[in-house]
């Protein structure tokens, strides 16, 4: 009861940051989305480029969360804010979306593909037509995990200015106030979890039955 009474005592200032954390991660995710699909399209065309995208890719999710928005704020035209924010979740979401978009393409079968040049259809054809729809359950995937895993990345901001849900876990830690800590990340989970199931409504909505990604 201790956690219901907080929310409702407080319900203004953890509307304003479940908002903002919200908004957050939506720029972040439609940035990263016209951003890194079309990258992984282009490298599905140089082998050389996509590794050294991916390993790129690879290398920035591999950074502290916290390490890379401490970078992001030292740079003079983003500093504290939003803008190192969406900056530093853009770069994360290189990764899952990126990768995800060029395995997607050049995972289709190449049985297909050579009967489409059979047909007459030309490299650039082929990709939009036949690679990018049979891709776009793994496509799916990736944006997926890109959307709940900035949802929770996103909270980590709180500590270069952004007044997000992560701010009443990380004053909550400071100030040994339970009721905040749990607040802050109930609410962090459940925006994850709606996130990820409207999604999933839309996967089954878009992508074949025959075509759908396994989950374990």
């Amino acid at each position: 009861m201790n956690y219901i009474e907080y929310m409702i005592r407080n319900f203004s200032m953890i509307m304003e940051y479940t908002e903002n954390h919200f908004s957050l991660v939506l720029a972040a995710v439609i940035i990263s989305l016209l951003l890194w699909v079309p990258v992984g399209v282009l490298i599905t065309r140089n082998e050389k480029l996509a590794s050294m995208v991916l390993n790129i890719a690879n290398t920035i999710f591999c950074i502290p969360s916290l390490s890379l928005f401490a970078v992001m704020v030292t740079i003079p035209a983003l500093g504290l804010g939003r803008r190192s924010a969406l900056v530093a979740l853009v770069l994360y979401s290189m990764m899952p979306l990126g990768r995800n978009v060029y395995q997607g393409v050049k995972v289709v079968d190449k049985s297909v593909i050579e009967a489409a040049r059979g047909m007459g259809m030309n490299s650039w054809r082929i990709l939009w037509e036949i690679q990018l729809p049979l891709a776009t359950p793994v496509i799916f995937a990736g944006f997926r995990i890109a959307v709940v895993m900035t949802t929770g990345i996103a909270a980590i901001a709180t500590y270069i200015g952004e007044r997000n849900l992560g701010r009443l876990i990380a004053e909550g830690l400071t100030r040994f106030n339970i009721e905040m800590i749990v607040s802050g990340a109930l609410l962090i989970a459940l925006i994850a979890i709606a996130l990820d199931t409207v999604l999933g409504i839309i996967e089954k909505q878009i992508v074949p039955k025959g075509l759908k990604v396994r989950r374990s």
